[in-house]
């Protein structure tokens, strides 16, 4: 599994990344792979416009928010799935 936070390094998506590690490692999922993807033309070709955005597998399933650490649960396992 690949998860690529997305945005500028802002607060909101060190926030974020933070609390994704936190989340992949309650979840128990040691093959996760997590990056930060900062550059603003490789942001654009995933076709976000709101940071932070979260993309699992190259596919976008957050943008604009930091969610809370329920809701980003339901959203990584639900890409388990």
């Amino acid at each position: 599994m690949k998860l690529e936070i997305l945005g500028s390094g802002c607060a909101n998506c060190d926030k974020l990344e933070a609390l994704t590690r936190e989340v992949i490692a309650e979840l128990g999922i040691a093959d996760a792979e997590i990056g930060h993807v900062t550059d603003y033309a490789e942001i654009m070709r995933y076709g976000v416009m709101s940071t932070p955005a979260l993309a699992i597998d190259g596919k976008v399933v957050l943008t604009g928010k930091v969610p809370s650490k329920a809701d980003l649960t339901t959203i990584v396992t639900s890409a388990l799935a």
